[in-house]
């Protein structure tokens, strides 16, 4: 019997990309899914691909910043199934633009979606959670929030605080609920449409900025990372690593400490002296 089998999971951000996909494996694994995205159509796309009949799963159109609504869906779910086995806390959007470019409101938007977003999923679920005998939380960081990017301020900061808040959640509950296992996991770039929805400093060129992550950063595919984070998830881990891109800025972080903060600068020079014919020193 699959790890996943029988079990009630909640995948917040399943309407497309790693959430869609991870709702797709967990299904295939025979899990009962209570779905939450804020695009009900992508939503519903992702009920029909997966085949999943509205009678034995939920689906829910809800904005995971509504900590009213993620409150209300974590009740609902729990009494059309009896309880919650495990939520992914995976939604999530991309923001680009050097701090000084960039307005307050995005970079609280930013916030809003990818760090307060997953503490109010964490916060709405983990009371049914501890009730299971083998509950688990799912946070989705990136690996963005291992090293930090020039015009990525905004979302290293999300990023950066979900590693936080998983990394003091686990200690807890080792603590205080050692039944509950708590997982924090790091994609590197994948291929998704996060950067073509992404909002972005009205310094920036649009299209350029695009062209340049889904070339140079978006090398996983979306059915890849959900594998691994999966079975990352059914073996134990605390911590998931996800592509070569998030193993190889893992490493490079530890050896270098602070130091890393000096390369990407450096290559940034190098790039702008090859595209003017100027030399990088």
């Amino acid at each position: 019997m699959s790890y996943f089998a029988g079990r009630v999971v909640v995948v917040t951000g399943a309407g497309a990309g790693i959430g869609r996909q991870l709702s797709l494996r967990l299904a295939r694994q025979g899990a009962l899914l209570s779905l939450i995205d804020r695009d009900q159509e992508a939503l519903d796309e992702t009920m029909k691909i997966i085949g999943i009949q509205g009678s034995s799963n939920l689906s829910s159109s809800i904005d995971v910043t509504n900590r009213t609504a993620m409150n209300d869906c974590a009740v609902e779910t729990s009494e059309k199934f009896g309880g919650v086995d495990a939520v992914f806390n995976n939604a999530g959007i991309l923001y680009s633009g050097d701090i000084l470019d960039s307005e307050f409101t995005d970079i609280e938007h930013v916030m809003n979606v990818n760090f307060w977003g997953v503490v109010n999923g964490s916060k709405a679920f983990l009371p049914f959670i501890i009730r299971s005998d083998h509950g688990h939380i799912v946070n989705v960081s990136s690996a963005f929030g291992l090293m930090s990017a020039p015009g990525y301020a905004a979302y290293n900061s999300a990023k950066f605080a979900v590693r936080g808040f998983t990394e003091s959640l686990y200690q807890e509950m080792q603590i205080n609920h050692p039944q509950v296992k708590v997982t924090c996991a790091f994609p590197g770039g994948v291929k998704t449409s996060i950067a073509r929805s992404a909002r972005m400093a009205a310094a920036l060129d649009r299209m350029s900025v695009i062209e340049s992550f889904e070339k140079n950063i978006a090398r996983t595919e979306p059915e890849f990372a959900a594998r691994v984070i999966v079975r990352g998830v059914e073996r134990g881990r605390s911590r998931i690593l996800v592509g070569k891109d998030a193993r190889l800025i893992d490493v490079v972080t530890r050896i270098s400490s602070a130091g890393y903060q000096r390369i990407l600068p450096a290559l940034n020079s190098a790039r702008s002296g090859q595209s003017t014919g100027r030399s990088s020193l």
